[in-house]
């Protein structure tokens, strides 16, 4: 069976513990959370999870199945990748050099990013978008000097007018 990512979301209760009880599914059955986004609903009660995780068909159905019997979770779905919007922020601090300031300037331009602050040797620079824009920005920087770099890990909704929470049994 083919290993590939697919990405998780959920609503579940806004409560303390509840992110240690999920990730400590995954961590119990040996599998990895390659990025994970969560934070507060309309609902103040309820918050939205999403996961990224690599696994073949039936590392999905046991993930989706364990993660249904925990209490704190309202709802999980596997999110279909043709019918999804998906977005990752990163922020880069970028080592620049006297010269290629403009340059750099220049790709930011290209890639829809912005500079959120700078300093005569460094600027911070935020891009938001599909990850393999992200990556692609990232590879473009590095020869320049990446100092750091920090990202959001991806975030999901179904395109349409369907919803997450629409699909919670007895609501």
């Amino acid at each position: 069976m083919k290993k590939e990512r697919f990405v998780l979301s959920l609503l579940v209760r806004n409560e303390s513990g509840v992110l240690t009880r999920i990730s400590g599914l995954f961590a119990r059955r040996g599998f990895n959370i390659d990025s994970l986004s969560v934070g507060e609903t309309l609902d103040k009660g309820i918050s939205r999870m999403t996961i990224t995780a690599v696994g073949d068909d039936y590392i999905q159905t046991q993930i989706t199945r364990q993660l249904e019997k925990l209490h704190d979770v309202l709802i999980v779905e596997i999110m279909d990748s043709k019918n999804t919007v998906e977005r990752e922020i990163m922020l880069i601090k970028v080592n620049v050099a006297q010269g290629s300031r403009t340059e750099i300037l220049e790709a930011i331009s290209i890639f829809r990013a912005k500079v959120v602050d700078f300093s005569p040797t460094s600027l911070t620079v935020e891009i938001t978008g599909e990850t393999s824009k992200c990556e692609a920005f990232v590879e473009y920087l590095k020869p320049y000097g990446i100092a750091e770099l920090c990202r959001t890990g991806i975030t999901a909704i179904s395109r349409g007018c369907e919803t997450l929470k629409n699909k919670i049994k007895g609501e």
